[in-house]
């Protein structure tokens, strides 16, 4: 079976989520002190929890978080899932490995294809048009872009006239309008198994840019983007996305005890 043929059985049904919720989010400290940062509350909302919503609303209703920084804070609140209709399983570091070491932890519980998250990113992203180009193309990876008014702070991605990725941009290095990583990607497992095991490493600085040479393709996104990362774009977070927050809410005190993989020492 050629690559091709082999796409054609990839669906929203066995495509897995992984969160990566494990950063320390010391920019944000400030103003979020007592959780990670992915635990900042929009509305009384957790944030990650619209994350989740989007991943339950395209069909993806087995995830997997990449906890670290005051894991437990989101192990209590979203235990196995249940209450959100999902099944949700954790993948725990102990010490920061980066996006990629992290994705490299949780390496046995991830799909193949895997469709991977920022937890910092709120992004309006459909899942159809990801799967077709992936599909398609024969896809290794597929990494969802948004156009800004100012690429400085997040660094750009280049893009040729067939949608395949020519280039990666350091932050600070391009400045004005143009194309940036959304921090939503469709990637091949093969591409985390050739990860080194128990080492931080970045995927956008790192190991994207030395996947140039295969089929990496971006697919741009016209919604409603927002990370994060700092108190000004939190507190504007508060506007943008209170629409987004169910009328739902979880009691985050209930106290239980969720699989969680990783080293336990």
């Amino acid at each position: 079976m050629n690559k091709l043929e082999g796409n054609r059985d990839i669906s929203a049904g066995n495509v897995r989520g992984f969160v990566l919720c494990g950063g320390q989010g010391t920019r944000l400290r400030s103003v979020v002190s007592d959780r990670p940062k992915s635990m900042a509350l929009i509305s009384g909302t957790p944030f990650l929890q619209l994350l989740l919503a989007r991943l339950r609303s395209q069909g993806v209703d087995d995830v997997v978080l990449g906890t670290g920084y005051m894991a437990e804070k989101i192990e209590r609140y979203f235990a196995d899932g249940k209450q959100f209709a999902l099944r949700i399983r954790y993948s725990r570091e102990h010490e920061p490995l980066g996006t990629g070491g992290a994705l490299k932890l949780a390496e046995s519980l991830i799909s193949d294809p895997v469709l991977v998250l920022n937890g910092d990113s709120y992004v309006e992203w459909n899942l159809v048009p990801v799967l077709e180009l992936f599909k398609t193309k024969g896809a290794d990876l597929v990494i969802l872009l948004q156009a800004v008014s100012d690429v400085t702070r997040y660094g750009s991605v280049t893009l040729d006239q067939d949608g395949r990725v020519t280039q990666f941009v350091e932050k600070g290095v391009a400045v004005g309008p143009g194309l940036i990583n959304a921090g939503v990607y469709l990637l091949r497992k093969q591409i985390v198994r050739n990860l080194p095991a128990g080492t931080a490493i970045s995927l956008e600085r790192e190991v994207f840019p030395r996947l140039l040479d295969r089929r990496v393709y971006g697919l741009i996104s016209t919604g409603l983007f927002i990370d994060i990362g700092m108190p000004d774009d939190l507190k504007r977070a508060q506007t943008l996305l209170t629409s987004r927050v169910g009328a739902a809410s979880h009691d985050s005190s209930a106290i239980v005890s969720p699989k969680v993989h990783g080293d336990m020492t």
